[in-house]
């Protein structure tokens, strides 16, 4: 029972091999089963020697039983670890260095040695919930081990994952104040969950010039993800890097012509992250397309030039082309407000994705996950960042037939490569089985909510390698807030409950489903009338700040008053824009 201390042996050991264990459950315990509980996913406890070793109980049968009538049942059990240093000053450790012989006494563990387990070993560890075992025990992860080595939470939807998340990252800041967060947040349900510790971007109020997009990046916003025409490529390819250097040219000398621009002079390629103007673009491509005799050769510039200028005014990009023929190098500006250095009191940022034109989602990601490795790769890594990436499947799915390859190539090389930069990543999925099973692998700790899907269960039990890789048989039935952690962050592989997260954390799906009413409550015209005008905004070229609704949405709420106010972007219905895959480019 929780808080006891009494043992009750109920069997003993009848075959040993490997990590794996035979128990023999003795008939004389049968009366007393109700109490001790020993079935599937419990803790037991087999002296042996100096030390007590760990074990949990995967199956129960009676079944292939020994002859004798000892036993009415056995179970087969995971030895997971050990107990040394006696009763005065007991220690965990993973692994088995003495294994038990025939006839050793099998126990319940009891709760003082559960608390040894899972009792925090330094300054590291975060409180996230109780055992399911015996809810007296609270369930650490160490954040050191958890962050360095990456992290995952998977489950299907409705099983408490965004809940889980907000509890984790909000824990995670108490116990590391300087470490900044980036989360990617596809369904802007995030904005009310860390108060004023972070900065809710969106289009609204978010600058990120075109220029820090490297090439595939901006034909994929130019051809709104459809491939490109190569012959309009060829073109783009050329004159962007003369565009750079037209642009260093009037930085660091008086104006000077065009004609006397050596496009190659300026040493830039098509991806160097420095600045140039759309006019300067436009400009070239016009001065190649006045040489060409070609009628048809001529249509090929056209189209292109009209393609930029299309790209440039359309309201839904201002965030990307806002100011962009005047120019300038802000990218340390940007760089400083994206990511947070410095934090000045909100060391998260929040990057809400549900208000971004569907045709250019991949991008703004993979530029924004391009980014934050680049940056800890060129700081060596003195100012570590946490990745976050909500619905990780979409940017980095297993189908390499779907998706923008860039971005799965971004996500991928923060989970091979991140770590070493202090760059880390953690990846929130409710279909792990669509997530590229590399990335994956690189997540040395897993927080399994439930999931029924037979291929999530598949490819979970090929990314957990712990001895109890058996508890994933419980992953279908698991209720509402339990989860099963296992890996580098917990101490054993366990099936825990995520503690309640106070109403001001909930993620906007639940609180809305907590908070309101009724569904018809206050929906008349005058409501109808307000969503319009907030949906027509979206797309036209009036201020923000003519937005009646304006000040009542979250993330208005929640805005920076370092970030200027830009025109509004789209934004209202998130699944629009989340859920649409696109064919690889």
């Amino acid at each position: 029972m929780p808080g006891s201390t009494t043992v009750t042996s109920f069997g003993r050991v009848i075959s040993v091999r490997g990590s794996l264990a035979r128990v023999g459950l003795l008939a004389a315990s049968q009366l007393s089963l109700s109490e001790v509980r020993a079935t599937v996913g419990r803790f037991v406890s087999i002296r042996c020697g100096s030390s007590t070793i760990v074990a949990m109980i995967t199956e129960v049968s009676c079944e292939n039983l020994p002859t004798s009538d000892l036993y009415f049942a056995s179970a087969s059990v995971d030895l997971l670890g050990e107990i040394l240093g006696g009763p005065e000053r007991p220690k965990f450790q993973r692994g088995v260095t003495n294994y038990p012989t025939i006839g050793d006494a099998v126990d319940l563990i009891t709760n003082q040695d559960l608390r040894t387990v899972y009792a925090p070993v330094g300054s590291d560890q975060i409180n996230v919930g109780t055992l399911q075992q015996d809810p007296s025990v609270t369930a650490y992860v160490d954040v050191e081990e958890m962050l360095s080595k990456h992290f995952a939470i998977l489950g299907s939807t409705g099983v408490g994952k965004s809940t889980g998340v907000s509890l984790l990252l909000n824990e995670i800041l108490n116990a590391r104040p300087s470490l900044r967060i980036f989360l990617l947040d596809v369904h802007n349900e995030y904005g009310r969950c860390f108060g004023e510790r972070a900065l809710v971007l969106n289009p609204r109020n978010l600058k990120l010039p075109f220029w820090l997009f490297n090439f595939e990046e901006v034909v994929d916003v130019l051809f709104a993800g459809r491939p490109g025409v190569p012959e309009e490529l060829d073109i783009l390819a050329e004159v962007i890097p003369a565009a750079k250097g037209i642009y260093t040219q009037y930085q660091n000398a008086d104006r000077v012509g065009l004609k006397r621009i050596d496009p190659k002079a300026g040493g830039y390629t098509v991806d160097t992250p420095v600045p140039y103007r759309l006019v300067d673009l436009i400009s070239l491509i016009d001065e190649r397309m006045g040489k060409l005799e070609n009628r048809s050769s001529r249509i090929i510039y056209h189209k292109l030039s009209s393609r930029v200028e299309t790209v440039r005014n359309d309201p839904r990009y201002t965030f990307m082309f806002d100011n962009a023929n005047v120019g300038g190098d802000t990218m340390a500006e940007v760089i400083s407000h994206l990511f947070r250095l410095p934090a000045n009191g909100r060391p998260m940022t929040i990057m809400q994705l549900a208000g971004f034109p569907v045709e250019v989602v991949d991008s703004v990601v993979s530029v924004l996950c391009r980014m934050a490795f680049d940056f800890g790769l060129w700081s060596d890594g003195v100012s570590p960042l946490l990745f976050v990436c909500e619905e990780a499947h979409r940017y980095a799915s297993a189908d390499r037939s779907i998706g923008f390859g860039p971005t799965r190539k971004a996500v991928s090389r923060i989970a091979k490569e991140g770590r070493k930069y202090g760059v880390y990543l953690g990846l929130i999925t409710q279909r792990p089985a669509e997530l590229d099973a590399t990335i994956i692998s690189q997540c040395n700790t897993l927080f399994a909510m439930r999931l029924a899907n037979d291929r999530d269960q598949a490819l979970l039990r090929s990314a957990v390698s712990d001895a109890a890789a058996n508890l994933l048989s419980f992953v279908p039935s698991l209720g509402t807030r339990e989860v099963l952690a296992f890996g580098e962050g917990v101490a054993l592989p366990t099936r825990l409950r995520f503690k309640e997260v106070p109403v001001h954390q909930l993620p906007r799906g639940e609180a809305t489903i907590s908070t309101v009413p009724s569904v018809a409550a206050g929906h008349d015209m005058h409501f109808v009338g307000a969503v319009l005008e907030r949906w027509r905004g979206a797309t036209s070229h009036r201020d923000v700040a003519n937005d009646p609704g304006a000040n009542e949405r979250p993330a208005a709420r929640t805005m920076s008053v370092e970030a200027p106010m830009l025109q509004p972007s789209m934004g209202l219905d998130p699944d629009r824009f989340s859920l649409l895959k696109k064919p690889l480019r």
